[in-house]
């Protein structure tokens, strides 16, 4: 009697990755850092639906403390601290939403083609040891000297900056996969180097890199802070939570709670990355 014949598993690329992902959000702490996340992100894109005046209303009552009208208290033109936090919060959120992702992709890439080819891999391991040689301050300082302060400036500098640990992660992860069993029968049936790397081992090396990139979220909200606080980044009138701190620096003294809102919105938000990327990386290395 003839054996019977197994049918082929077709992986899919993101299945058992998002059943991990899923199961993360189960514990307490990803719960907690899922409800921030969600609710914060919320506050700040629909900010002009909930805030329809916008952050540049002016008033009289200038440099005041926080209290039950203004929640953060007001600036130095008696604008609403609140308001401009959350619409500072939107800025940041936005740019770190839109460059974090573009990070990863390159990161990964770079990763990838070091894995593969090792000629290249050398070359890319010596460029991102070049990046890594310049603190993330001074790597965005040079960006803007290069672009101009502004949007554009900040993406790229975050870009960048995440490109080595992004880049030295997919290519440690993608090496390591390369001996396991499934890489070898793979290769035994004469499938491509590339088709290899890129469907069987980098959907089995995804994980670390996704955890790593909630963890690069908060680098990158404090590159953009800090560069905002030197004046490099996003430019008045538009708010950025860096750009609020730059300005309550100036009147610490007279107002020393004018940096406490913005602080404290930062603060959280890296809490909660924070938390999500320590749920994450419990759930994807649980034996």
């Amino acid at each position: 009697m003839a054996a019977p014949q197994s049918k082929p598993i077709h992986r899919h690329w993101f299945n058992p990755s998002i059943a991990r992902y899923l199961e993360a959000f189960t514990t307490t702490r990803g719960i907690a850092a899922l409800t921030v996340i969600i609710l914060i992100s919320a506050l700040a894109f629909l900010a002009p639906l909930i805030f329809p005046g916008g952050y540049d209303i002016q008033s009289r009552e200038s440099l005041r403390a926080p209290s039950l009208v203004h929640f953060f208290g007001t600036d130095e033109l008696g604008r609403d601290l609140f308001v401009r936090s959350i619409y500072g919060l939107r800025s940041d959120l936005t740019l770190v939403y839109c460059a974090v992702p573009v990070s990863i992709v390159a990161g990964t890439l770079l990763g990838l083609i070091g894995a593969v080819s090792p000629r290249l891999g050398n070359f890319v391991q010596r460029c991102l040891d070049i990046i890594v040689g310049f603190p993330g301050l001074i790597l965005g300082i040079c960006v803007v000297l290069v672009l101009g302060a502004g949007w554009t400036a900040l993406l790229v500098a975050i870009v960048i900056s995440g490109l080595p640990s992004f880049g030295r992660l997919a290519r440690a992860t993608l090496l390591a996969q390369q001996q396991r069993e499934y890489v070898i029968a793979a290769r035994t049936l004469g499938v491509g180097k590339w088709q290899i790397m890129v469907r069987h081992i980098l959907p089995n090396a995804i994980d670390p890199i996704i955890v790593q990139g909630a963890v690069f979220v908060v680098s990158a909200i404090f590159i953009e802070a800090a560069l905002s606080i030197v004046g490099l980044g996003l430019q008045p009138p538009e708010p950025s939570l860096g750009t609020l701190l730059n300005n309550g620096m100036r009147y610490i003294s007279r107002a020393p709670t004018y940096v406490l809102g913005p602080t404290v919105i930062l603060i959280l938000v890296a809490l909660a990355f924070s938390m999500l990327a320590d749920a994450l990386n419990a759930t994807v290395n649980r034996k």
